[in-house]
């Protein structure tokens, strides 16, 4: 069974993702997979433990699996418990190791994280762990804003730099759209002296048809001097459910500096969930449904 896995910090911020996240694995029928990372002290007094005892960490494990058990019964009900969803307390000094170290475990196809920022676009810039998720995951990060309401997929913005990497990551993501009948936009914003831009969509176009079968996917190149601008009117003009983007690994200074600015740029006005693909993972990212 192909798995989802879900992190928290049993905050308040994290209740959204968890409700996404099962009601995801649901329609998929996926397992849900839900952790939680700590790291038990290794200090007792003034005196370091070269290692710590079996006692604690057995405790720990257990006080952490009750924990998750009261955090789904506080949030998904009473019923929560199914055969689908396992909990999964992990020990490690690193809270982003150990969230690696557990989707590879169990070799997850997504990992669902809560963001208490009001933005997931902005939450990528600040240094947070869904930033390092996101450069180092073996499979797709999807943040979830806090008051995220319910999973509703109608809707999905691609936002493309016209790249080959970006036909792939469109391909995985048809997967996903087709499970839920959505429609995917792509989109690219141009200003208005860019070169080629209508040449370039035609030839994305082309590229994409050659690899990609699903047939509710529409194109959109905007010019406009103000890129910032014109993105939040185009998500509220077709009331986007979720933004997706391509993380790429090699990026010249300019587009490091014109990814960070967008994203600043967005962070008053992005409260809807954010799918993050990495160059070059595409390849582990499946999202076929048995429906």
């Amino acid at each position: 069974m192909k798995t989802i896995l879900y992190t928290t910090d049993y905050s308040k911020n994290s209740v959204a993702a968890l409700k996404y996240a099962k009601s995801l694995a649901e329609k998929l029928k996926y397992r849900l997979v839900v952790c939680h990372v700590f790291d038990y002290p290794t200090i007792l007094g003034s005196t370091a433990l070269s290692e710590p005892f079996p006692d604690l960490e057995n405790d720990a494990l257990k006080t952490h699996r009750t924990k998750l058990e009261q955090f789904c019964q506080e949030n998904l009900g009473a019923i929560w418990k199914v055969p689908n969803i396992q909990l999964q307390p992990v020990e490690h000094k690193s809270v982003v190791k150990g969230i690696l170290s557990t989707a590879t475990e169990w070799h997850a196809q997504m990992i669902v994280v809560g963001i208490k920022g009001e933005s997931a676009l902005s939450e990528i810039v600040m240094g947070s762990t869904t930033k390092n998720l996101i450069e180092k995951a073996p499979c797709p990060i999807l943040a979830i804003p806090a008051d995220a309401s319910h999973l509703s997929l109608h809707t999905l913005v691609y936002a493309t730099d016209f790249e080959e990497e970006d036909v792939y990551a469109i391909r995985k993501l048809s997967e996903l759209a087709q499970a839920f009948n959505a429609e995917i936009k792509v989109v690219h914003i141009v200003t208005e002296d860019e070169y080629e831009g209508e040449t370039q969509m035609e030839w994305f176009k082309e590229m994409l048809e050659e690899k990609v079968t699903y047939g509710e996917i529409e194109f959109k190149l905007l010019f406009s001097d103000d890129i910032f601008e014109s993105l939040r009117v185009y998500l509220g003009d077709v009331n986007a459910d979720m933004v997706v983007m391509l993380e790429r690994e090699q990026k010249s200074v300019f587009k490091k500096w014109f990814h960070r600015d967008l994203v600043k740029k967005m962070e008053s006005y992005g409260r809807m969930p954010l799918l993050s693909f990495r160059e070059g993972n595409h390849q582990l990212f499946y999202f076929s449904a048995i429906l």
